[in-house]
């Protein structure tokens, strides 16, 4: 059965690969991007494998949350019923890691963002949709101060808080929702050779494909049917426990 899939962050990285092995699997995708060419250039390859109009694009800076708010109605609008979310776009290293209303832009966009857009769309998902929300072997305690803006972190710090708190909430979804839709958080795949981690280890890393493979196994099998509220550790290859303060 073909679902419905929207993808945040799809134009490179984890997210263009997963969009990639979906759109072969005949997929109807949604895709996310901050910048018009690079979401243009993604649509006319994908949309080379497939001319039936399974592919539609939108624009949005996650960092803004009026534009997540606009992207959220707009999809809503025009899907009556979406299968996956993948909360996938993420950031690490930032020129300019504060926002114009004073956030840390890290925790916007890799946990504030996907918590807004998930909320607006829900009503879109069904009790067999799933929330696939991209975590991080990368977990360190959360700041309730660097959550609000009150206090500054360095890209290491930003990073590894907003990829717990994202798993917090992920587990905390699945408690509000018993009856669906599924929540899970996905730690793809330590170091995968995307742009982020290019820029911000100074290394090649692994194949991509790793976390794209995980990714699509989260949106379409049975194995993560009844994982609501779990955690999937790709470098351990199974469900694990993430870090003591999610649980």
């Amino acid at each position: 059965m073909r679902k419905t899939i929207l993808i945040t962050g799809a134009t490179d990285g984890i997210g263009l690969e997963t969009a990639k092995m979906l759109s072969e699997l005949g997929h109807k995708l949604l895709l996310h991007g901050r910048n018009p060419e690079k979401l243009e250039k993604v649509v006319r390859l994908l949309s080379g494998r497939s001319d039936d109009g399974t592919i539609k694009s939108y624009v949005a800076d996650l960092s803004d949350l009026e534009e997540v708010a606009t992207l959220a109605d707009i999809v809503s609008k025009e899907h009556k019923q979406l299968d996956v979310l993948m909360n996938n776009a993420g950031v690490f290293k930032l020129q300019q890691p504060v926002t114009k209303d004073g956030l840390d832009a890290r925790f916007v966009v890799n946990t504030i963002a996907p918590f807004y857009l998930t909320m607006r769309a829900l009503s879109s998902l069904n009790s067999n949709g799933r929330v696939i929300n991209l975590s991080s072997a990368a977990q360190s305690p959360v700041s309730l101060d660097a959550l609000a803006g009150r206090t500054k972190l360095n890209d290491m710090e930003a990073y590894a808080q907003s990829k717990l708190a994202i798993t917090m909430w992920t587990r905390r979804m699945a408690v509000s929702n018993p009856q669906g839709p599924v929540f899970v958080a996905v730690n793809p795949g330590s170091l995968l050779g995307s742009k982020m981690v290019k820029e911000g280890f100074g290394v090649e890393g692994s194949d991509l494909r790793i976390g794209a493979d995980i990714l699509t196994r989260a949106a379409l099998s049975e194995e993560f049917a009844n994982a609501s509220g779990q955690y999937f550790d790709n470098d351990q290859k199974r469900f694990a426990s993430p870090h003591p303060d999610a649980l």
